[in-house]
């Protein structure tokens, strides 16, 4: 059962909020990398929209989108990822008809037909949540421990690329953040693909547990690459490093 607090705005926002904008992605065109996150957890969770949003003052700012073209932002009290900022865990809604969150206005879920919501904050390394990365469905649905876990594990990856994001962009590595754009990339589109495979076979990977197993250790993949591409910024340039802690 998620415990929510009593108010949407948390008492930290404006710490928060000063997090935020030091990563400078708040109202920034798409760029591939992220949209692949999106792709891979609506393949992964085999469902029609995934969202990975930044929280701002007042509105929502959807950083990439799949499943719902020309979603760009929504005010902050519309939006369930204003919620799923509010606490680490995964926050989940099966049937929003039956059960919706108490701290959003319901109108906007209810209009765009949404039933099924589950959000994983992005938590910066000093502890605030900007963002989530989000699965959304049209149908009631369950999530298992293992999707959950799942979902968390790929917040934190694309929070960690957020990290990378600004880290090369601040040291001036415009163009090596493209080759480790394109890195990432692949590794991620690999990974869709075999999402894609699996949930072929069985409708979505946590149906089985050594599928949901394989999925995760690809996962170490891309968790291995962003050590290593921070670590070698963090070599290059040791004083955007510590802003960044």
């Amino acid at each position: 059962m998620d415990t929510l607090p009593d108010e949407l705005i948390p008492a930290n926002d404006a710490h928060r909020l000063r997090t935020l904008h030091q990563y400078r992605i708040l109202n920034t065109t798409p760029e591939p990398v992220f949209d692949e996150y999106v792709a891979l957890a609506a393949q992964l969770f085999n469902l029609p929209i995934s969202l990975i949003s930044l929280v701002n003052e007042q509105e929502v700012f959807f950083k990439a989108n799949t499943g719902m073209p020309g979603l760009e932002r929504v005010d902050r009290p519309d939006s369930l990822c204003s919620a799923a900022v509010l606490q680490d865990k995964v926050l989940s809604f099966e049937d929003l008809s039956a059960n919706s969150c108490q701290l959003i206005n319901p109108y906007m879920a209810q209009s765009a037909g949404l039933r099924f919501y589950a959000g994983a904050a992005l938590r910066m390394p000093n502890g605030d949540n900007i963002g989530s990365l989000c699965v959304i469905g049209r149908e009631p649905r369950a999530i298992t421990a293992g999707e959950e876990a799942l979902l968390m594990d790929l917040a934190d990856l694309a929070s960690r690329t957020i990290q990378l994001r600004q880290l090369m962009l601040d040291s001036g590595q415009l163009r090596e953040w493209q080759q480790v754009q394109a890195e990432l990339q692949e590794l991620l589109h690999d990974n869709s693909a075999l999402a894609r495979y699996l949930t072929s076979r069985t409708g979505t990977v946590s149906a089985n547990e050594v599928d949901l197993r394989g999925v995760q250790q690809r996962l170490q993949v891309l968790h291995r690459s962003l050590d290593r591409h921070m670590a070698e910024v963090a070599r290059l340039s040791p004083s955007a490093n510590q802003e960044n802690q």
